[in-house]
């Protein structure tokens, strides 16, 4: 398994962009069957360069993220990156996690502040654990053996009232504190994430800044995760799913032209990679990377 800084320094010298999947852990036996059995082999055939799995809320499936990331890594040699969060963990408790990972050969890990119990309500820190993610990005920094990873906001984190510009300064020093690279939330107007991209730039940020692309699969949810995440929809962007309506099929769709296109810009743009959120789903991103020639 590769270092995923690795990864990206290697595609920049063959000026290619690097592809990644993103997946969760699943709440039902069935779901989880599916997700192993049927949606990361389809996926694994469009060849990425590497995945990662995500974190539940809480850290509420610790032990189900670095299962799937292991299991990805053996049955497909696929580098995977385990998400890691502060919430409800001590510092002794994030050491274990780490020990284990390195224990099964993951290499990577997402290092997140991340969301409360039940994803509401105000963070609070754990007595014994870290109350920002550059604290905890500088320690697994300390313990060695892991490329790191982090996550940024083109329209600012929801929960800082200061500013976009204050929270980019503070992702700045996130990434000094030992960060790799960065995969940013999910957006729908790529002028935020250019102004994003530059900003850090000037602020002689030179680590990877990876947007993160979700395809549109119904209405209702997508503004369920904007309403949460605090990301924005366009007005035209909304003008269209309210034109399909309920009509799943078409949403869908819209989804995958919607995010091609987009795709198609960053890729104009020079963007060092896109990271698909893929929902635990296939069709979508299979699509998407077909319409891009990078399937």
């Amino acid at each position: 398994m590769h270092f995923i800084r690795d990864i990206f320094a290697a595609a920049r010298a063959a000026k290619r962009p690097v592809i990644s999947f993103e997946f969760f852990p699943t709440k039902t036996e069935e779901g989880e069957r599916v997700l192993l059995e049927k949606t990361i082999p389809t996926l694994m055939q469009l060849k990425p360069d590497f995945c990662s799995v995500t974190f539940g809320a809480g850290g509420s499936t610790r032990d189900k993220t670095l299962m799937i990331v292991d299991r990805i890594q053996r049955q497909h040699s696929l580098t995977a990156m385990a998400h890691l969060t502060c919430v409800n963990a001590t510092k002794e408790e994030i050491r274990g996690y780490l020990t284990e990972a390195s224990e099964r050969g993951i290499k990577n890990i997402l290092a997140l502040r991340g969301d409360p119990p039940g994803g509401e309500g105000e963070f609070k820190m754990t007595e014994g654990g870290f109350e920002f993610s550059y604290q905890l990005v500088e320690f697994i920094r300390q313990t060695g053996g892991f490329s790191i990873g982090v996550a940024g906001f083109p329209e600012g984190h929801v929960a800082c009232k200061e500013g976009k510009y204050v929270d980019w300064h503070r992702l700045k020093n996130k990434i000094e504190h030992g960060a790799d690279f960065l995969i940013t939330q999910l957006f729908f107007d790529n002028r935020d994430y250019l102004e994003f991209r530059d900003y850090l730039t000037k602020l002689g940020v030179t680590a990877p800044l990876v947007p993160g692309i979700i395809s549109i699969l119904s209405t209702a949810q997508i503004k369920r995760f904007v309403a949460l995440c605090g990301a924005g929809l366009p007005e035209t962007l909304v003008t269209e799913l309210e034109k399909r309506g309920d009509d799943d099929e078409a949403v869908t769709q819209f989804g995958i032209d919607y995010a091609t296109n987009q795709c198609q810009e960053l890729l104009r743009q020079g963007v060092p990679g896109i990271h698909f959120y893929t929902l635990n789903k296939a069709r979508s991103t299979t699509a998407i990377l077909k319409n891009l020639g990078l399937a």
